[in-house]
């Protein structure tokens, strides 16, 4: 028996969903599965996807769409991407009734097909949908992160880049804490080539951009008016995925299920974590000044709420 291939499933084939195909497909990392109860959009946006391969240096890997859950069977890891999308106006709790029946049905087609995967969750509002997930799912809690914290510090680590003026490869920077306004930008933890960032920027620049980060999808809502970013939640979420299907041991952060970790027990929350094989393979706690405690606990409090929002739900 020769080697079979990776296998990711992608669940939900909007913007989000078909840029996360494509750029798995285009780093080889194996056979894509796009889903999506929409079958025609899935199978359509698959097939145009698949007959990108030959083009430019060519990628192998086959790309199918469907909204069978069968033909996700066996994958080693699952993006689910399905809900709906934030509207001018709207946060991204707004969407918590609605995406969490989404994402209910898909994790019972998840639980059943593929008992095995590492799922990762990119729908909003984050921290409610990884729990629905885990809950639905039953998987053990390492099996189950969410796609937060590497989109944030991507945004910004860009926004760091393009102010200081120096290459996005050179900047490391990471937030902790929910996704969204109560994210927690660590600036102290930040460096370009390993020089701390206070040697670029001041600081006056660097709290400007740690506003900027915290709106970043909201900035981008506003621009695009009917929709959501699409392009850069989709890398991270690959990102996370290549980690994972390569055994890489990156430290990433992502939203995980905290069982003790700075002083938080039961609750998803953006931190940093080792992604390798077998999925979220440990929490990398760092210190925190009264600053960045004060954030987190709002972060915390915020995240509560929700959950506690959920619980209402009969979803």
């Amino acid at each position: 028996m020769g080697h079979t291939r990776k296998k990711i499933t992608v669940i939900g084939a909007g913007f989000v969903g078909s840029t996360a195909a494509h750029w798995a497909a285009s780093k080889e990392l194996g056979d894509v599965v796009l889903l999506d109860i929409n079958e025609g959009t899935a199978k359509g946006k698959a097939l145009d996807l698949f007959e990108a391969s030959p083009v430019n240096l060519g990628f192998d890997s086959n790309i199918i769409g469907t909204s069978d859950y069968k033909k996700s069977a066996h994958s080693d890891v699952v993006i689910i991407t399905a809900g709906i999308p934030r509207k001018p106006g709207m946060s991204r709790d707004d969407l918590l009734a609605t995406n969490a029946k989404i994402m209910k049905s898909c994790c019972e087609g998840v639980k059943e097909h593929s008992p095995d995967a590492v799922v990762i969750i990119v729908s909003n509002p984050l921290d409610a949908m990884c729990t629905v997930a885990k809950e639905t799912l039953g998987f053990a809690p390492e099996k189950v992160i969410g796609m937060a914290g590497i989109l944030d510090s991507a945004r910004f680590r860009s926004f760091i880049a393009e102010a200081a003026n120096v290459s996005v490869k050179d900047v490391h920077a990471f937030v902790l804490g929910g996704h969204g306004d109560t994210m927690v930008p660590m600036p102290r933890h930040c460096s370009i080539g390993g020089a701390p960032l206070t040697h670029f920027l001041s600081e006056e620049k660097i709290n400007e951009i740690v506003v900027r980060t915290r709106k970043g999808g909201a900035e981008i809502v506003g621009l695009l008016k009917t929709g959501s970013a699409y392009y850069a939640p989709s890398a991270s979420a690959v990102e996370m995925a290549e980690a994972i299907l390569k055994d890489q041991k990156r430290i990433l952060p992502c939203a995980a299920f905290l069982q003790g970790e700075y002083g938080v027990k039961g609750l998803y929350l953006g931190v940093l974590c080792k992604l390798g094989g077998n999925g979220m393979e440990g929490v990398i706690e760092v210190d925190l000044n009264a600053e960045e405690s004060a954030g987190l606990e709002n972060s915390v409090a915020a995240v509560k709420d929700l959950v506690g929002a959920l619980e209402k739900l009969n979803y």
